[in-house]
């Protein structure tokens, strides 16, 4: 295996040779990346279902045509990307010629996660390649199988004086993060992105941090039950509830807490049968690290419905916790697992206090029949992504970037792109 140095200065010597600025070269690796993902949508399923239990829709829909769909993305629109942009001109520059150029970062550093390990491995690599860049990328040890096949066949597809992945765990990334690149893009928790963020600043790297947190969820007295119920429920367990932007806790009044539990319980069975774990839409947890952390949450208030869980299988049931207190771990950290809590509240404005008392989250969901209630939300908060009456649909929209609150993820492609950063 080439030693790291040797790696990143092959890279930054192609770099500096100019081979990834024309259109053509990176309209060709971005085809290359398309033939991969056709080429190995098989075998990225049957890794997806071996690293999260994840079924063939789930991870089509959620992993591979989302990954499809922004090399398209960035082929039909490369051209236009890489223009000059005109900007008018004042009375001391009329003779002049003023444009904006946009140009490649140069070496950029991708860290993946395990939780989407495809998606969010590819997408910021579309944006890498269509903006000119020669690109370092660490998949996520966790996800072992995707790893692997992101190890063995992507590199087949792209050019290897340009493209390099390194494997490893936290130790390998921290050597990774000795040395200088040009543009870091890290997914993955708090923790891990106050280390990435610590190491760019030695070098005064850019740096685009896709941070986790806690997801509140409004939900108003004039609701239908069921149908918050269903749209909350599918999203909080997609993926077995390891998706940064899902619901996190809900917010209600007792009254609206006692018709939303049935209503929960029907979505729940609707979509998993009686018996979830035997389900094949139902994940499983990443290990038996972040199992061991769920289950302790388990004990976090009262089980109102699942609860269930299974150590040898990574398996925690579709779980709704009541009673549950600020103080308790459920509400003091990401949850990240099937594992929804109900809050009461006694008003909308306390609802929004509840909110605005914590750390801006990375997407907040409100739910109401008033558009005025929608409304009132959205102006007194602030979150990464916001979508009312509906969960999820916010991160599909092509013209809707996503990040957090003081995230910029346009700066490493050309243009915003349609980024699902789950």
């Amino acid at each position: 295996m080439e030693p790291l140095e040797d790696t990143l200065r092959r890279l930054r010597e192609a770099f500096c040779a100019g081979r990834t600025r024309p259109a053509e070269f990176r309209a060709a690796q971005l085809r290359g990346l398309g033939r991969f993902l056709q080429d190995h949508k098989q075998q990225l399923q049957q890794a997806l279902a071996q690293d999260l239990h994840k079924s063939d829709f789930e991870s089509l829909v959620s992993e591979i045509v989302i990954s499809q769909g922004e090399v398209d993305l960035a082929l039909r629109n490369l051209r236009a990307w890489m223009k000059d942009e005109r900007v008018s001109r004042n009375l001391a520059t009329q003779l002049d010629s003023a444009f904006i150029r946009k140009e490649p970062f140069g070496l950029v550093l991708i860290v993946a996660p395990w939780n989407y390990p495809v998606n969010l491995t590819l997408v910021p690599l579309v944006g890498a390649l269509a903006a000119g860049n020669c690109v370092v990328l660490k998949p996520s040890e966790l996800s072992r199988s995707t790893e692997k096949v992101l190890a063995e066949e992507l590199p087949r597809y792209l050019d290897p004086s340009c493209f390099a992945v390194v494997l490893g765990g936290p130790s390998e990334t921290e050597q990774l993060l000795e040395h200088r690149f040009d543009y870091i893009f890290f997914t993955g928790s708090p923790r891990v992105g106050r280390i990435v963020m610590a190491a760019a600043a030695k070098h005064l790297t850019p740096i685009t941090l896709e941070l986790g947190g806690k997801n509140p969820c409004y939900v108003d007295d004039d609701c239908d039950p069921q149908t918050v119920a269903n749209r909350v429920a599918w999203f909080r367990y997609f993926n077995s509830g390891q998706t940064c932007v899902a619901p996190d806790y809900v917010l209600c009044s007792p009254e609206t807490r006692e018709r939303l539990l049935p209503a929960l319980q029907s979505a729940i069975t609707r979509f998993y049968g009686d018996d979830p774990k035997s389900s094949p839409n139902l994940g499983r947890i990443i290990n038996q690290k972040h199992f061991l952390r769920l289950q302790g949450l388990l004990r976090c208030g009262r089980v109102a419905i699942g609860g269930q869980s299974d150590e040898s299988d990574r398996y925690i049931a579709p779980t709704v916790l009541v009673d549950v207190q600020d103080t308790e771990p459920v509400m003091q950290e990401e949850i990240f697992g099937p594992i929804l809590p109900l809050v009461t509240v006694r008003s909308l404005d306390e609802a929004i206090d509840f909110i605005n008392q914590r750390e801006k989250p990375l997407a907040l969901y409100a739910f109401s029949n008033s558009s005025q209630v929608v409304r009132q939300v959205l102006a007194r908060t602030s979150s990464g992504g916001f979508c009312g009456n509906d969960g999820f649909m916010h991160m599909t929209l092509a013209s809707l970037p996503f990040g957090g609150v003081a995230c910029c993820h346009q700066l490493l492609s050309a243009q915003p792109s349609s980024h699902n950063a789950l």
